[in-house]
């Protein structure tokens, strides 16, 4: 085998699955068409329950993260409507406000950090597999050579040519109807109060920054992002026309949104038309040795920014099940929970983005509906499954008889130190925070972490995250074991000695 694992496509989630199966001893080669990094501004930061995920990898603070680990934001946008994340008690919306180009520069120095291989110039041109492999056929500078590998992974975006070659359907719908148009643009300095940012725009009234703003013709934003050039973007039910975007094309749609003239001044060359969008999801996202990760598996509308939310947790997911695979330890059945559990939040994330686009688009029945949905906005409960939808704070891939079974972890300390950062290293982790609790494991694949924190609680922790098992007491042996043999074939050290 050249690899354990070849990966097409060296975005942001193809480079953290390199790193992620790096840090549990698998060799991945990763190929990526373009010979360097890409400047393309698609996304602008990551939102929801990645930043959490990444501060576990030590990931979140060089994407534009706190030092002491993410915080939560007090307020955010669900359909162009604000979520009034201060009424409620356990807020689950992170930031990390950090360009595209940026984190896929923080994650192909974490890859290469750990050793992944980066063959930039390099592109899928086709496979083969059989029982033990897949022979991948690769287009390079200097010509055409094969790679042999256990696994595929496809991270090659929305047109993944490893989706179409493994034959898997890509199911849903095209929708032609919106016209999105962007630029690189400021607005002058008396349309803006100082104090908030807000824009002031006379015959028309105030519109904040960075949130989606809904009109009766379309959609606004105005995103003046620190350090960075400013991003004006409008979003049209109307014909895109046949001609090369232009700034002036992008001035005429901001005029026709808001109904007046709201002067730009244009920060760069960069403009931007895009004609409809596609939601579709893949309806395997496993075929033998191929498996599909981030866009490859699912595409959505960006509102709200779930993409890469969904999608590096899909690596995250998959990093540790992969390597158990290639080295051959994996229970039986480990590796198929990878589509048995992202799939399903790929279909929410799917739900959540198209109630979106239906909320956000033009007519009077729409505003009615608007008006109740605002009104429900005012409930707490309403904004914590509103808040946890669009987060990813709801995803609980099984049941247990304990409530934290099955989800993410919560941040916790354990002696003072912050549980993201035990939890660095990738592997899984017992920890035991109850006092004389008789909770040991036998293997030196798991790590067992002691201590005192907020809550008398013991956890089973797999290395995305998620807890396997949990208990407040000393007494569920039982569950224990049958957890440790689930997801790490590994025993107790109470069971290996009686």
């Amino acid at each position: 085998m050249d690899a354990d694992v070849v990966i097409a496509g060296a975005g942001p989630n193809g480079l953290l699955l390199a790193a992620e199966l790096r840090l549990a001893g698998a060799r991945p080669i990763v190929l990526e068409r373009l010979p360097e990094r890409a400047n393309e501004q698609r996304a602008n930061g990551l939102v929801g329950q990645v930043a959490r995920a990444l501060d576990r990898r030590g990931l979140a603070e060089p994407l534009g993260g706190d030092p002491g680990g993410p915080v939560p934001r007090p307020e955010y946008i669900f359909a162009a409507m604000r979520l009034p994340l201060q009424l409620i008690d356990d807020n689950p919306i992170y930031i990390l406000p950090s360009p595209q180009p940026k984190i896929e520069a923080v994650m192909e120095e974490r890859a290469l950090e750990l050793g992944a291989e980066l063959r930039r110039g390099h592109e899928l041109a086709g496979f083969t597999q059989d029982a033990d492999g897949v022979t991948v056929e690769v287009t390079g500078p200097e010509g055409s050579y094969t790679l042999r590998a256990k696994f595929l992974v496809g991270a090659d975006g929305g047109r993944s040519l490893t989706r179409k070659l493994a034959g898997i359907d890509f199911v849903g719908v095209t929708n032609d109807a919106m016209v999105s148009r962007a630029g690189h643009a400021s607005i002058p300095t008396e349309y803006v109060d100082p104090a908030t940012g807000v824009l002031r725009i006379p015959g028309y009234g105030d519109v904040p920054p960075f949130m989606h703003h809904r009109s009766d013709n379309g959609l606004f934003v105005y995103a003046p992002f620190p350090g960075r050039q400013p991003l004006v973007s409008t979003g049209e039910w109307d014909e895109p026309g046949a001609n090369e975007m232009t700034f002036e094309e992008l001035q005429a749609s901001v005029d026709r949104v808001l109904g007046v003239h709201l002067p730009l001044v244009q920060e760069s060359e960069f403009v931007r038309r895009t004609v409809g969008g596609n939601t579709r999801i893949a309806d395997r996202f496993r075929v033998g040795r191929v498996l599909l990760v981030g866009d490859a598996a699912h595409v959505h509308s960006a509102m709200g920014g779930p993409g890469l939310n969904l999608g590096l947790q899909d690596v995250l997911n998959l990093g540790w099940k992969l390597a158990a695979e290639v080295q051959g330890w994996a229970p039986e059945g480990l590796l198929d929970t990878y589509e048995s559990e992202r799939r399903p939040v790929g279909e929410r994330v799917v739900l959540q983005t198209q109630a979106q686009s239906a909320l956000i688009a033009p007519g009077p029945e729409v505003t009615a509906l608007r008006k109740v949905f605002a009104e429900l906005l005012t409930e707490p409960a309403t904004v914590q499954h509103i808040a946890n939808l669009i987060s990813g704070a709801d995803v609980r891939y099984f049941d247990g008889p304990h409530s934290l079974i099955g989800r993410s972890v919560p941040d916790l300390t354990v002696d003072g130190v912050r549980l993201a950062e035990i939890l660095r290293s990738g592997r899984p982790v017992l920890l035991d925070l109850l006092e004389g609790s008789p909770y040991q494991v036998d293997s030196d694949r798991i790590d067992l972490v002691t201590g005192r924190g907020e809550r008398q609680v013991a956890m089973l922790i797999r290395p995305d995250g998620y807890v396997a098992w949990a208990a407040d007491d000393g007494d569920d042996q039982q569950g224990l074991d049958e957890a440790l043999s689930k997801w790490f074939q590994v025993r107790s050290l109470t069971n290996a000695t009686t």
